[in-house]
C-alpha cells in the first residue's frame, strides 16, 4: 500500500509539474509568440479539415471505381487518373505543411504533449490517405490492363471473324462457280454436211455414223444451264436426236411449222451426257 501511495503521489506531482511549467510558459510568453502559436494552432485545425476532406474525396473514388469499373469510358479513366495526382500533390503538401508546424511547435515553449498527439495523429492520417491513393492507382492501372487485354482479345476475334468470314465467302463463291460449271450443257445443230464438217459426226459408205468420237469443234456448240435450258428452237421443219438422250426426257414439237425441242425432265436428259447433237435437213 505505502509503495502503490507513493507512485500515485508521484504520478500527481508530475501532472502538476507539467501544469506549472505550461502556465510559468504562458506567463513568460510574449504577445508575439502568443500570436504565433495561435496561428501555429488555427493552421493546426485548418489541416485537420483539410485531411478529413482528403479522406472523403479518397472514398468517393473508391467507390467511383467499385461501381463503374467495368463500364467505364477512357474519359472517365482519364478523369480519375487526374483526380488521382491532384489527390496525391495534395496530400505532399499537407504532408510538408504538417512538417514545417510539427517544427515551428517542437521550437516553441508553448508546446504540450495533446499537440505532439494530434501532429502524430496527422502525419497516421496522411500516410493511411497516400497508402489508399497508392491502392487506388494500383487498381486503376489493374483494370487498364485487364480492358487492354479484353480489347486486344475482341480485335483478335475481329480478325479471326474476318478471316472466317472470307474463308467462307470464298467458299461459298467457289461452291457456286463450281456448281455452275457442273450445271453447263453444251448442244449442236446442223446438216449433215456442218455437222461432218466440224468433225462432230463421221460418216462413211456402208459404215455407221458415229457421233463426237474424234477432235470435234466444241466451238460450234452452244454452251447453256442446264437448269434454265427447257426449249431450244430448230429452225427446221425436219430435225433429228443423234446424242443418246434417254426417250421419254424430250419431245420434238411443231411450232409454225418448224421444230422445236422441249426438255421435259431435264435431271433424266442430261443424265448420260452434257453434249446435244441434233441433225436437221
Amino acid at each position: 500500500m505505502a509503495v502503490a501511495a507513493a507512485m500515485l503521489a508521484t504520478g500527481c506531482n508530475n501532472k502538476k509539474e507539467e501544469e506549472l511549467r505550461q502556465q510559468q510558459a504562458l506567463n513568460e510568453a510574449t504577445r508575439d509568440e502568443l500570436a504565433a502559436a495561435v496561428s501555429d494552432r488555427d493552421q493546426l485545425l485548418g489541416l485537420v479539415n483539410e485531411i478529413s476532406s482528403g479522406m472523403e474525396q479518397i472514398k468517393q473514388l473508391e467507390n467511383i471505381l467499385a461501381i463503374d469499373g467495368q463500364s467505364e469510358t477512357p474519359g472517365q479513366r482519364q478523369q480519375i487518373r487526374s483526380d488521382i495526382a491532384a489527390i496525391q500533390q495534395t496530400l505532399e503538401q499537407r504532408r510538408l505543411k504538417l512538417e514545417e508546424l510539427e517544427k515551428k511547435l517542437s521550437n516553441s515553449s508553448l508546446a504540450n504533449s495533446n499537440l505532439k498527439q494530434t501532429i502524430a495523429s496527422l502525419r497516421g492520417q496522411i500516410d493511411s490517405q497516400t497508402q489508399e491513393i497508392s491502392t487506388l492507382r494500383a487498381s486503376l492501372d489493374e483494370a487498364k490492363t485487364r480492358i487492354n487485354n479484353l480489347d486486344a482479345q475482341v480485335d483478335s476475334l475481329h480478325g479471326t471473324v474476318t478471316t472466317i468470314t472470307a474463308e467462307r465467302d470464298s467458299t461459298t463463291e467457289q461452291n457456286a462457280q463450281l456448281t455452275n460449271e457442273l450445271n453447263l450443257c453444251y448442244y449442236a445443230i446442223g446438216n449433215k454436211s456442218e455437222l461432218k464438217e466440224n468433225k462432230i459426226i463421221e460418216t462413211g459408205f456402208l459404215r455407221k455414223t458415229k457421233i463426237l468420237e474424234g477432235d470435234f469443234d466444241r466451238a460450234f456448240f452452244t454452251v447453256a444451264d442446264k437448269r434454265t435450258l427447257t426449249k431450244i428452237d430448230l429452225n427446221s421443219s425436219k430435225a433429228e436426236v443423234l446424242t443418246n438422250q434417254p426417250e421419254g426426257s424430250y419431245v420434238i414439237d411443231d411450232e409454225n411449222g418448224r421444230k422445236v425441242l422441249r426438255i421435259t425432265n431435264p435431271a433424266q436428259f442430261w443424265s448420260l451426257s452434257n453434249y446435244l447433237v441434233v441433225k436437221i435437213d
